[in-house]
């Protein structure tokens, strides 16, 4: 039986075509991520130097500054974590604060990478580009493509 039949042809085209257009994406989205990186960078190293935030940069662009260690129990993403937290824009306004409980992987990004980093009883503050947290779209009083700044403290790891 031959594998092949008159639509062959126009499969490879239609395949051939729909990788061109993800590939056009995909670079259109890194033109314009990088350009609100760059700004969301910029707010987010003003914020540290404003607020005496000696951060170590993530390659995925959360800049972090460990206060407290904390035990060696630290994290995964299928644990579940209790933390007591402040969450804030880059204007110093809160938008969030107090203590939850939740799967680690049920958590925005930008915590998924950063609390990995303590162990229990530990501290850390959080400098978060938008694509790791809310991205576009925001949350309640978080606008679209905000940055944040997070103050956590981790204090039970399941």
């Amino acid at each position: 039986m031959n594998r092949f039949n008159s639509k062959t042809p126009f499969t490879l085209i239609f395949r051939n075509l729909t990788i061109a257009s993800l590939l056009m994406v995909g670079i259109f989205c890194q033109i314009s991520c990088s350009k609100s990186t760059t700004s969301e960078n910029e707010q987010m190293t003003s914020y540290a130097a404003k607020n005496n935030i000696t951060y170590v940069s993530d390659p995925s662009g959360v800049l972090y500054q460990i206060i407290t260690a904390g035990n060696s129990n630290k994290p995964r993403l299928t644990s579940t974590i209790t933390v007591t937290y402040t969450g804030k824009l880059m204007n110093d306004k809160t938008f969030d604060s107090g203590t939850i409980t939740y799967p680690l992987n049920n958590l925005i990004p930008g915590w998924q990478i950063a609390l990995p980093l303590i162990g229990e009883g530990g501290q850390i503050k959080i400098l978060i580009p938008s694509s790791l947290g809310y991205g576009s779209r925001g949350s309640g009083e978080i606008p679209g493509n905000a940055p944040l700044y997070f103050d956590v403290s981790l204090s039970k790891v399941k």
